[in-house]
């Protein structure tokens, strides 16, 4: 019943949490595509209140003017919009998912015996200290180097990112892996809005109700963060994706992996900023693309030897009862599943033989399964399913 009661709690949350991502996504997509297609204020007079540029726009049977005015008006309007909880929603529901899933199961999704021994309060904490962690670098930096040095920081970040992938795989299962570096990346991005933009915001607001000029450089610091946060925005959807494709994080080598497509990632986003801008540069495409490509013929898991004898289906099923039944039943056992995990079922010889291509895929080609090697599945029983699999997977 407990096990039940937290996959209807996970997918209320995730449900949340991609509700709000879509609303705040959505805001960060559109301020900066707005900011991209601004063009001077055609009536003078406009251009001599403050106003630094308009745009017009048609949608949902209406038109529709926007201004924006290069410091501030001369008084505050009522009511005056401000989006944050769209991000502070996000960042909430997220961080929720990730205790009920990940710190709740740390033992099932985080830790993985044959990586490194750790507790579950051990993983949690390495967790929640690079969550603290990664805001103080990436804040600290963006003050260090200021407004003009974008190339540097966005360089020194990628390093960052890399360094911290390549850490945890040391330590996290992949999947944790994963999981972590896109709470970690989130978790930048809200306390952006909550400790930058929205207090620069409200400096600005202030100033105007007072009658006194606000500083330029609030209104710059407040864009730097959102255009950072626009570049992340991709990279993150990419890993709230993640889980659903092992080929991923089951890879040997999952860390650069993630790396790469993250930098595809915000190098598409690039492309569309780039192209609201009236500069298209199809080069970023296409190399994106050939970059993806050469990345998943470099680093795709290489077929494991199954040069052997062929089991005969009792091995292969010895095999399945210790290591995955204990998951895949129509009753599992394994504490934390109340159904078998996307409703693959492997306590028959017919059901193990309908998914021997998931099997082998699963837990011979990309060894992500058992999670986190949970059962303890060896390399010679991998061996054995593959050897199973390369004779035709006989269930006789």
């Amino acid at each position: 019943m407990e096990a039940y009661a937290s996959d209807w709690v996970q997918l209320l949350l995730r449900w949340v949490h991609l509700i709000t991502g879509i609303a705040w996504i959505g805001a960060s997509f559109y301020f900066v595509w707005l900011d991209n297609h601004l063009l001077p204020p055609k009536v003078p007079k406009d251009a001599d209140e403050g106003i630094g540029g308009e745009l017009w726009a048609v949608h949902g049977g209406g038109f529709y003017v926007v201004r924006k005015f290069s410091v501030a008006p001369k008084t505050v309007p009522e009511p005056l919009h401000w989006f944050k909880w769209e991000a502070y929603s996000t960042w909430l529901s997220g961080f929720a998912l990730l205790i009920v899933m990940y710190y709740v199961h740390a033992d099932v999704y985080m830790i993985d015996r044959g990586v490194a021994d750790l507790t579950a309060l051990q993983a949690i904490g390495i967790s929640v200290a690079l969550l603290i962690v990664g805001w103080i670098f990436y804040d600290l930096l963006c003050k260090l180097l200021g407004l003009e040095r974008e190339l540097v920081l966005g360089l020194t970040m990628v390093g960052f990112v890399a360094v911290c992938a390549w850490g945890l795989s040391l330590v996290f299962s992949g999947r944790a892996v994963y999981m972590q570096i896109g709470a970690m990346l989130g978790t930048i991005m809200a306390a952006n809005v909550a400790h930058v933009i929205i207090p620069s915001q409200r400096r600005m607001v202030q100033a105007t109700e007072r009658g006194m000029p606000p500083d330029p450089v609030d209104g710059l610091r407040g864009k730097q963060r959102s255009i950072h946060n626009n570049y992340f925005t991709l990279p993150v959807l990419f890993i709230m994706i993640s889980n659903h494709y092992p080929m991923t994080y089951g890879n040997p080598r999952a860390w650069l992996i993630l790396v790469a497509i993250l930098l595809l990632a915000a190098y598409v986003r690039h492309f569309f900023n780039l192209r609201h801008r009236g500069r298209t540069v199809w080069a970023i495409p296409v190399t994106a693309a050939l970059g993806a490509l050469a990345l998943a013929i470099a680093i795709a898991p290489a077929k494991p030897s199954t040069a052997r004898e062929a089991p005969t289906f009792a091995q292969v099923q010895a095999i399945v009862a210790q290591r995955c039944v204990s998951c895949h039943a129509e009753k599992p056992t394994q504490p934390g599943f109340a159904v078998a995990p996307k409703n693959v079922m492997l306590d028959t010889p017919e059901r193990i033989g309908a998914s021997a291509q998931n099997i082998y895929e699963q837990a011979v080609s990309t060894r992500a399964m058992p999670i986190g090697n949970l059962t303890g599945m060896t390399d010679a029983e991998r061996s054995t399913l593959g050897a199973w699999m390369a004779a035709g997977a006989p269930t006789r």
